[in-house]
Parts: C-alpha cells; sequence; structure tokens
C-alpha cells in the first residue's frame, strides 16, 4: 500500500508541475503528455527503487524468520511424535514381557491361579524377593509395659 500511495503521489506532483507550467512547458500536447509521462515513470521507478532499498529487506528478514520459525516448530513435531513413538513401543516391549513372562509362569505352574495383578514372581518387573528364613516376631518392646497396661491399652494408676 505504501509503494502504491508513493507512485500516486509521485504522478500527482507531475500533474501539478504541467499544470503549473513550471517544467518544459511544449506547444504539442502529444509531447507534453510524453515528457511528463516519462517523468512520472521516472519517479515511479525512483520510488519504487526507494521501496525496495528500504521496506523490501525487511519484509525479506520477516519471511526469513518466519520460515525458520515454521521450521523449528516442524522439527519440534516431528521429534514429539518420534518420543511418542519410542515411547509406544517401549511400552509394547514391556506389556510382551510381562505377558511372556505370565505365560512361563502358566507353564511352569499348571492348574494354579496366577498371582493377583499379573505380576509374576521373579520376572523383570517384579518385587525382588529375598532368601532370609525369619519365623519369629520381633521384640519391639511391647512385653515392657504388659503388666502396666488394661485390657483396653490404656496404662494402670499407680494408686490401686
Amino acid at each position: 500500500m505504501g509503494l502504491i500511495l508513493s507512485q500516486s503521489v509521485v504522478v500527482g506532483v507531475a500533474v501539478g508541475i504541467y499544470d503549473s507550467k513550471l517544467w518544459l512547458v511544449l506547444d504539442n500536447a502529444l509531447l507534453n503528455g510524453m515528457t511528463y509521462a516519462m517523468a512520472a515513470f521516472a519517479m515511479q521507478g525512483l520510488g519504487y527503487y526507494v521501496f525496495k532499498m528500504f521496506f523490501q529487506q525487511g519484509m525479506d528478514d520477516r519471511v526469513r524468520m518466519q520460515e525458520g520459525e515454521r521450521r523449528r516448530h516442524s522439527r519440534y513435531r516431528d521429534m514429539q511424535h518420534m518420543f511418542d513413538q519410542r515411547r509406544e513401543d517401549l511400552e509394547l516391549r514391556m506389556q510382551e514381557s510381562q505377558l511372556d513372562n505370565e505365560l512361563r509362569w502358566m507353564e511352569a505352574n499348571p492348574g494354579q491361579m496366577p498371582p493377583v495383578g499379573g505380576v509374576v514372581p521373579n520376572g523383570p518387573y517384579s518385587s525382588p524377593e529375598h532368601s532370609a528364613d525369619i519365623k519369629a516376631p520381633l521384640e519391639l518392646g511391647a512385653k515392657k509395659d504388659e503388666g502396666k497396661r488394661n485390657p483396653d491399652g490404656t496404662f494402670k494408676s499407680e494408686k490401686g
């Protein structure tokens, strides 16, 4: 819009100069028309050149920045898609491994119900087992106070 406006102003200036008879007034109307048309064309060319010099570079820079942003967003979206695919693949492999462990357990223990929650003992995602053989309860100091407590758990009074 700025270029069209500036060109319109230049043509208006050329017509004003012709009408005021300030420059190259010739006897023939055709020669006057051609002279001022050439002058208007030269002014429009100069205006176009100035526009290209000052405004086109800024517009090109903005387009280049927008293109870089679009490429960056596209790469980010592609990376997100790739990460989502990898996550889904890992989840599928994990489920497949769990199902394989469950099938192996069912083959080794026919007729038994699988453990609750689907976690097969000794599978890759099962809780670790230990070989401690502790059958006696732990002494946590509750027997010290046995004589001092009532059946409801409150302490006996020392008066009586």
